[in-house]
């Protein structure tokens, strides 16, 4: 049974504090109310002594992205039940399974029972609450619609987690047999074929063909510098990762990422689902279009796009379009331009974007299916031409061998 720490003041005012097993929080309430105990402040101490350790994660950002959709659905229906606000907060801390969260969400609860706005204390905690979900909360806020923006925003949150895991769901697979290829490859050159030549080297009067001498000089070089291998390897991925990061670099590999053959493709249609889908999702809370689009350009995750999006801010705040900068930097394509022409034109821009998003999303989806079905039998055949060579560069001596001794 859980043990709750409280804090209160007894019947003469007077200060007092200890511990209590119950139920839950508010079973512990009750009960000290029973016994004459105002309470002041009173925490799980299970929560307690995960604070600290919560605090570091909260600061690192890994509450996952369903349970935020998770609370923030739950949290939209407590309001729209007419739930004040504080209770509905306290309500969902004490539902949230993920600690994290629902220290957060209770500190937020504090926060907006001394008098704060709830998204002036979502912002408490950015690593968690990002520059869409505050101003999305902000706008709910100022318009009265809070319970309808969090559930828009929970379905965002929601589509956003679903993207996120199709494409690292259809991923997974090829990257483990790349492993293990690499694996296989390494074992074959380092462990076996070292062994058996060594066998042959015993009998110099047997002439290796000509592939079993490349197969017998490349696993020679594999035994005597794998570590020369190892350290490239890694050396050159320090040195990409570090070039990545700065500034010219990201610059220059977010331009050339949208070149790449077949995963090009991917990551711009991956870059205008979230520019469509959040774009919609803010205007449809009631952010005004400036504010959106100064969130769009970070959420789209390329400076390319995100470059698009500070010029069709320009034009927005000149009162003009926001179709035409999204056509001149060519990396949107016709239907997502016409769409969003349409939808200025006729004021139903937020409903445009959301079909482009679901339309592009599923693009997405059908893509890194095609690819990884592409990408699976290329690896089989990968795999077994590497090993076929390696069995006939050893099977072939192997007979001529066993012929001369027989």
């Amino acid at each position: 049974m859980p043990i709750f720490e409280y804090k209160g003041l007894t019947r003469d005012g007077k200060n007092t504090k200890g511990v209590i097993d119950s139920e839950n929080l508010r079973a512990a309430r009750i009960k000290l109310k029973k016994d004459g105990i105002f309470v002041v402040s009173i925490i799980d101490k299970k929560r307690k002594a995960v604070k600290k350790a919560s605090s570091i994660r909260i600061r690192s950002g890994s509450v996952p992205v369903k349970d935020l959709a998770l609370m923030t659905r739950q949290l939209a229906t407590l309001i729209k039940a007419n739930i004040p606000l504080v209770d509905t907060l306290t309500a969902v801390a004490e539902q949230v399974e993920n600690p994290i969260l629902s220290e957060a969400v209770s500190d937020c609860k504090n926060m907006v029972n001394e008098g704060q706005s709830l998204h002036k204390a979502l912002s408490k905690y950015p690593q968690i609450f990002d520059k869409i979900y505050i101003s999305m909360a902000e706008a709910g806020e100022m318009s009265g619609t809070l319970d309808v923006i969090l559930l828009r925003l929970a379905e965002f949150t929601e589509s956003q987690a679903d993207l996120r895991q199709r494409i690292t769901s259809a991923m997974t697979y090829p990257i483990i047999m790349l492993v293990v290829i690499t694996l296989v490859i390494f074992g074959l050159f380092t462990s076996v074929l070292p062994k058996i030549l060594d066998i042959f080297a015993g009998f110099p009067d047997i002439q290796l063909p000509w592939y079993t001498q490349v197969v017998a000089s490349v696993s020679q070089v594999f035994v005597q510098y794998w570590w020369a291998f190892a350290g490239f390897i890694i050396i050159s991925i320090l040195i990409f990762l570090n070039w990545k990061n700065s500034n010219e670099g990201r610059k220059t590999w977010d331009a050339l990422s949208l070149k790449l053959p077949l995963i090009g493709d991917i990551i711009k249609m991956v870059a205008v689902a979230r520019f469509t889908r959040t774009l919609a999702t803010l205007l449809t809370g009631g952010v005004p279009m400036l504010n959106a689009l100064d969130i769009v350009r970070n959420v789209v995750d390329n400076h390319v796009i995100a470059k698009a999006v500070d010029d069709a801010k320009s034009n927005i705040a000149e009162g003009e379009s926001i179709a035409g900068p999204l056509k001149k930097s060519g990396h949107f394509p016709p239907l997502v331009v016409h769409m969003v022409s349409i939808g200025e034109k006729t004021g139903d821009l937020e409903n445009m974007l959301t079909l482009v998003a679901d339309a592009y999303d599923f693009q997405v989806k059908s893509k890194v299916d095609s690819i990884t079905s592409l990408l699976n039998p290329i690896m089989t055949l990968l795999i077994g031409a590497v090993v076929f060579i390696i069995v006939i560069s050893i099977i072939v001596p192997m007979f001529e061998l066993t012929s001369k001794l027989g």
